[in-house]
């Protein structure tokens, strides 16, 4: 029987919030021993977070907490506040989602790093740089003296999260609690984050608890899974077991929440609404006193791309590889040169006041739909505010066609009085869709629209954006760097790597006989080596 390093039994966790009372954890009991990994999984909202935070006390003062939590044997709940202090960041650490929002954006990564070795060894000047040294070079940072001074916003999405990492080893931890540590990462730099985890875990035989919504990533990672639904753990035991044969309904519904199908035909002799031809994006370098541009940053260097009505083009590849800038100059939101038509225009170069009478035929959903949605709006003052700058179709009551559109993808109309603060991730993502929609646009760019969902609702954002694109035509780009919701929703496909595109043809073709070795490495990472793509 190995050792067991951290013992919950009974969890029971409590809010008190606007004189209400909310059980978002219930009698929950889960073991992780030495050198094993178990992964908690579920939905936003079903208590994980929650679950990891209260493991170390990190609850918030209107929490209450009931049930046994011990760290080898240690009751953590009657620790004093020295004692937790010395065994957060020491005995165990935690990895959290966004790197950026963690580290300070004032402090260089050597400070960072070599304050936890202060706080908990007593280290500092050379010795210190010598063990923040050895730490980013164990996760991977090249040339990791030249990234001593830099500082987080200096840094790519990956690298961050590896100091992140370096941070959470630094006291040589024996339990490392990761709450979604690869999400925002592209699926080559989460391979790459998921592959050092387990060599890590492997020469350090830490003991991980790891919190995610990807199962794909619990196959990788974990020896045991427990699924969590509305603060239950309603089933647990080994990884090749759960995915082998699921006991509960829930966990065989996550199991099956993977976007399914491909795109449809497009309609015979269906119009081009938006080509591109030789499009180039580069922004300036500009050195010295006087600011002489000495080069060029070539974020997107000859794009030529053509997308028809009722047809899906993919936009996939890295941070940085020119996705999202391609798109906003599409849109004439940023300056280029090259041509850009649409529905058979040239609108390259078109004045702002031009260009305002063709926005409604080109809409914009972003990646995060809370970010994109005014706090202070109601959902019927965000969802008509085009028709505000726009206005309304003939003959068309504002208040009908905000019904209608929500009614459209799947909202209550009735809830259109509310706040975005009273929805949930996909309603929220739904209203942003329904605001770029009511204007009834030809071309539509959907900028990450499902990555910050579970997989649960991201199947049932997809069903919605080809239900829209079946009923009214839709031209979409899409970009994403999650390939299996591309290859279910994508007709053509186009790969882009350091503002160039390498590689463009069918969905099928790129998916299933890539040319270029970069596309296949992308394929790699997403779905696993000699998976079925």
């Amino acid at each position: 029987m190995s050792e067991t390093v951290l013992s919950v039994e009974n969890l029971n966790i409590r809010f008190r919030q606007d004189g209400r009372i909310i059980h978002a954890v219930k009698g929950v009991s889960f073991d992780v021993a030495k050198g094993e990994t178990v992964a908690l999984v579920g939905e936003s909202g079903s208590g994980k977070s929650v679950t990891a935070l209260s493991t170390v006390r990190l609850l918030a003062d209107n929490a209450s907490v009931e049930g046994t939590i011990r760290y080898r044997g240690r009751d953590i709940a009657t620790a004093s506040e020295r004692d937790l202090r010395g065994i957060r960041g020491n005995d165990i650490s935690f990895i959290f989602q966004e790197p950026m929002t963690s580290l300070n954006p004032l402090h260089t990564i050597e400070t960072q790093i070599a304050e936890s070795l202060a706080l908990h060894q007593g280290l500092s000047g050379a010795p210190a740089r010598a063990r923040v040294l050895e730490l980013l070079t164990k996760v991977g940072i090249r040339d990791a003296e030249s990234r001593l001074t830099a500082y987080p916003h200096e840094l790519s999405g990956g690298q961050r999260q590896r100091v992140m990492i370096a941070m959470a080893l630094a006291n040589g931890p024996e339990l490392l609690i990761a709450d979604e540590p690869t999400t925002a990462l592209d699926v080559t730099i989460q391979a790459q984050i998921l592959e050092m985890l387990a060599d890590l875990k492997a020469r350090e035989c830490l003991s991980m608890l790891f919190i995610t919504h990807d199962l794909g990533i619990v196959r990788r990672i974990a020896d045991r899974v427990c699924v969590m639904k509305d603060g239950l753990i309603v089933e647990q035991g080994r990884t090749n077991e759960i995915f082998a044969n699921p006991q509960h309904p829930y966990t065989q519904k996550l199991l099956a929440a993977e976007p399914q199908g491909r795109a449809g035909p497009v309609p015979p002799g269906a119009p081009v609404v938006v080509e591109t031809e030789e499009l180039r994006v580069w922004f300036p370098i500009k050195t010295g006193l006087l600011r002489r541009v000495t080069g060029h940053v070539k974020a997107v260097n000859g794009a030529s791309i053509s997308v028809r009505a009722g047809e899906t083009l993919g936009i996939v590849g890295e941070s940085g590889s020119g996705k999202t800038t391609l798109a906003l100059a599409i849109m004439r939101l940023i300056p280029s040169t090259g041509r850009i038509a649409l529905l058979g225009r040239d609108i390259s170069g078109l004045s702002a006041r031009a260009m305002r009478d063709l926005r409604r035929d080109m809409q914009i959903v972003f990646q995060d739909p809370y970010g994109s949605l005014s706090p202070r709006m109601t959902v019927e003052e965000i969802i008509a505010e085009g028709l505000g700058v726009h206005g309304t179709e003939p003959g068309q009551d504002k208040l009908a066609m905000v019904a209608s559109i929500m009614t459209e993808v799947g909202l209550d109309p009735s809830m259109m009085g509310r706040y975005p603060h009273e929805f949930s991730g996909g309603q929220r993502q739904r209203i942003a869709i329904a605001r770029a929609m009511i204007l009834r646009p030809k071309l539509v760019v959907l900028d990450e629209p499902t990555s910050a969902l579970d997989m649960t609702v991201q199947v049932q954002i997809v069903e919605l954006l080809r239900d829209l694109q079946r009923k009214w035509g839709l031209a979409y780009l899409f970009i994403s760097h999650d390939l299996r919701v591309v290859r279910a929703l994508s007709h053509k496909v186009i790969v882009m790597r350091a503002g160039d595109v390498v590689e463009a043809g069918e969905g099928a073709q790129i998916f299933e006989a890539p040319r270029e070795d970069y596309t296949r490495t992308l394929l790699r990472a997403a779905f696993g080596e000699g998976s079925q793509i």
